[in-house]
């Protein structure tokens, strides 16, 4: 045995011995993670059933494919918010950059497709004065002043910053060689990020003193408690996703990843987290149930026959094609799902006030992104919080998501780009490991012996 599995024993035996007569490992994390979740009509037990049977095997399968697995990301982006940043030095940090001759050649080409894929509509009539009936489709001013009107609905629409994939800084990486686990990086460093995000972005909320970092805020708005529930659930999916691919044992040979149940129960145990764990977990659930919303709602997006997950294989993007589909369509028959009208009703103006707020709060939370130190930890917040931010433009954008666009209509057809795409189904992937974990980890915890 070597040293560092000496000491995770060790850990996981005074973690069990320690424990008061309260109820068992598993009970103390998982006590209040069950029944109806707030603000909504659905319950815990019916995602688990539906997440580990139905949606988990096929998005595994259509997360390996190539349309997916390839992400193009800034991690080079300087932190805006503070000076004194350095750079991560533990070597599971790193990233690996996919070489050119890697990537799939229909992947280099593919925004540009996109974007010619839908021309035909918005050419034939005027969007804010920026196009005109008499210009050609393929001429150089047409691509200038459709990259002008993309850029204004981008930002009219967009809930986070997403990086200039066309910036030599950016760089492809291959999300199946760069999996999200436990790289060492925490320490002031880490909780300085946690911090930023929920003291200087939770709508200036104060923390109440002695209830934990994730207090539960009582008196909020809905609009705000979802905020903050949202957060709160993504930090509680990584969290989980640290704990179950840990560095266990290392030496010559192998590195064995797996469950680390103490580090789990040090972020979820109810007794060890003052009673904030299991409301974690249940803000996780919450997390799930709008990311799955936004799938729904965007499968008419995804019906468009122009619309193809292009990586130059026809064969295999035809058949990856029918698997999202698929995938979707199960989503949407998913019987619970969350009302995303409930937010952001009422009075009009406050409405929109408050939308705005929600907006801008979110963006400058995936701006933080880039002060993240460790380079892994970077790409996988990074890719978290534009799949959220993602599924956030599709509940609460204003413009239609069609299946067929309406050239008549005057207000452009709702878009998404590559990098929407990718970040939107891996953050969602990310979300139903979690889900997937937590029955590990209840067995785990329930074979402890008290």
């Amino acid at each position: 045995m070597t040293m560092k599995s000496f000491i995770l024993l060790a850990l996981s035996l005074t973690s069990v011995h320690t424990t008061t007569a309260a109820g068992s490992a598993a009970h103390r994390c998982f006590c209040q993670v069950t029944g109806t979740l707030d603000d909504c009509a659905c319950d815990v037990e019916t995602i688990d059933r539906f997440n580990n049977k139905e949606i988990f095997p096929k998005l595994q399968k259509l997360l390996s494919s190539d349309y997916f697995r390839f992400y193009k990301v800034n991690l080079n982006n300087p932190c805006p918010f503070w000076t004194d940043h350095s750079q991560c030095g533990l070597k599971y940090c790193a990233v690996k950059p996919c070489t050119p001759g890697e990537v799939p050649e229909g992947l280099k080409s593919s925004s540009y497709k996109v974007l010619l894929s839908h021309i035909v509509y918005i050419t034939r009539f005027v969007v804010g004065g920026f196009l005109s009936l008499n210009v050609s489709p393929c001429s150089d001013e047409t691509r200038q002043a459709l990259q002008e009107w993309k850029k204004h609905d981008d930002e009219s629409d967009r809930f986070c910053m997403l990086d200039d994939v066309d910036s030599p800084e950016s760089q492809y990486v291959d999300l199946l060689l760069n999996p999200e686990r436990f790289t060492g990086y925490k320490g002031p460093e880490a909780w300085r990020i946690w911090n930023s995000i929920y003291e200087e972005n939770c709508f200036n909320l104060f923390l109440i003193k002695g209830q934990g970092f994730y207090c539960w805020l009582e008196g909020l708005c809905v609009e705000k408690r979802a905020f903050f529930r949202l957060i709160s659930g993504l930090h509680a999916s990584i969290n989980i996703h640290l704990s179950a691919r840990y560095l266990l044992d290392e030496n010559w040979f192998e590195m064995k990843w797996s469950h680390n149940v103490s580090e789990f129960q040090l972020r979820f145990d109810k007794e060890l987290t003052e009673g904030e764990g299991p409301k974690r977990l249940r803000n996780l659930y919450f997390l799930y149930l709008i990311e799955l919303r936004a799938l729904a709602k965007i499968l008419p997006y995804f019906e468009r026959p122009a619309f193809h997950l292009y990586t130059g294989q026809p064969t295999e993007d035809n058949e990856k094609k029918k698997l999202l589909l698929e995938l979707l369509h199960m989503a949407k028959l998913f019987p619970l799902h969350f009302d995303e009208t409930a937010l952001f009703a009422g009075n009009k103006k406050e409405a929109m006030k408050l939308k705005e707020d929600f907006k801008l709060t979110f963006k400058n939370i995936s701006r933080i992104m880039d002060c993240v130190e460790c380079f892994k930890c970077r790409l996988w917040g990074k890719l978290q919080t534009q799949g959220l931010g993602t599924a956030l433009k599709i509940l609460f954008s204003e413009r239609q998501i069609e299946a067929m666009p309406n050239a008549s209509n005057t207000n452009p057809s709702f878009q998404l780009s590559r990098q929407e795409i990718v970040s939107l189904f891996n953050a969602f992937g990310r979300i139903s490991t979690s889900v997937r974990e937590l029955d590990n980890f209840r067995s785990l915890l329930s074979n402890l012996k008290q």
